[in-house]
């Protein structure tokens, strides 16, 4: 039985996968996002609280009945702890409960751990962050193959995906960029629909906390125009996209 490192739980999440939803954050990440909203979740090895997936789920147990939705496992960087988050899903779909993986994809292996994950996840989010190389590594500090491949492997298997794709001024704001992702989706099958969301500073004050330097503290939310030029770059190719 695997024991994961998880840093908070929130029984009323509304934004994490349809309906209301039980959703649990794990500790740890390896991306550097520069507009990362969730900064405490980096750290692998410290923060978070050690439990089992048995004491999770005695908690999303005691609210079922006020779940519409079902769990969403977020983080962080969930697929870092494939083998407990596994382990809960298994445990909730045994119960009826819908399972919902939020991830960045960045998976180096598609390990065994991973695929009993993906086997006991009812929907995938997966965050893209850029499809032009130079830019992800600028906006991530890493590569975006790794996600690519997840990707891929997730239209192989036909997992059913939405797309989130962050609009930031500087980085992905331009449709051009929108439309690399809109070309890559467009022959997975398994992808049901692109969600825009637009960039938001609501996690500096976790970075300032932590006394590092969030260095987009000048950058401003996209405007309505903007986000309808992306909106339109996935349209067009017949990928359903909103924000």
């Amino acid at each position: 039985m695997a024991i994961g490192r998880v840093h908070s739980m929130d029984s009323f999440g509304t934004v994490d996968g349809p309906g209301i939803r039980y959703v649990v954050f794990m500790q740890g990440c390896l991306m550097r996002c520069r507009y990362c909203h969730n900064r405490d979740t980096w750290d692998l090895r410290e923060g978070g609280e050690l439990k089992s997936h048995e004491e999770v789920f005695r908690e999303i147990k005691k609210v079922k009945n006020f779940l519409s939705g079902g769990v969403t496992v977020t983080g962080g960087e969930p697929i870092l702890q494939a083998e407990f988050v596994a382990d809960l899903f298994e445990a909730c779909q045994k119960e009826g409960i819908h399972t919902c993986l939020d991830t960045n994809g960045f998976a180096k292996h598609i390990n065994d751990d991973v695929v009993r994950l993906l086997d006991s996840t009812d929907l995938v989010l997966l965050d893209i962050k850029h499809m032009d190389e130079e830019m992800h590594h600028k906006l991530t500090y890493v590569t975006g193959s790794h996600t690519q491949h997840f990707a891929q492997y997730l239209a192989e298997i036909n997992k059913p995906v939405w797309i989130r794709y962050v609009v930031v001024d500087g980085y992905t704001v331009d449709p051009q960029y929108a439309g690399m992702l809109a070309e890559f989706i467009e022959p997975m099958k398994n992808v049901e629909k692109v969600e825009i969301l637009p960039y938001h500073s609501l996690g500096v004050h976790k970075w300032d906390f932590l006394n590092d330097t969030y260095e987009l503290e000048k950058v401003t939310p996209p405007t309505q125009e903007q986000l309808d030029l992306i909106r339109d770059e996935f349209t067009t190719r017949g990928v359903a996209a909103a924000y």
